[in-house]
């Protein structure tokens, strides 16, 4: 199922029911900053890059970057 925009309108879906039925002004994720699949899903689901979180996990013995990523209801 990769590549067939399904992650993308989960997550678009997901966003605006928290803004319209939760009273959320922000969501923000932190995927990690290899992981380019997760970081397109949320560009595609209209989320801004805002930083880079420096050596902020270890996954797999290594210590690695995340990125921030947030949208804010308009």
């Amino acid at each position: 199922y990769w590549g067939k925009g399904i992650m993308s309108e989960a997550v678009t879906r997901i966003t605006e029911y928290a803004f319209e039925h939760l009273g959320l002004v922000r969501i923000y994720a932190e995927p990690y900053a290899p992981n380019q699949a997760s970081c397109k899903v949320l560009e595609k689901a209209g989320y801004t890059l805002e930083g880079r979180l420096r050596k902020n996990a270890i996954k797999d013995g290594k210590i690695i970057d995340m990125l921030m990523y947030a949208k804010v209801k308009e």
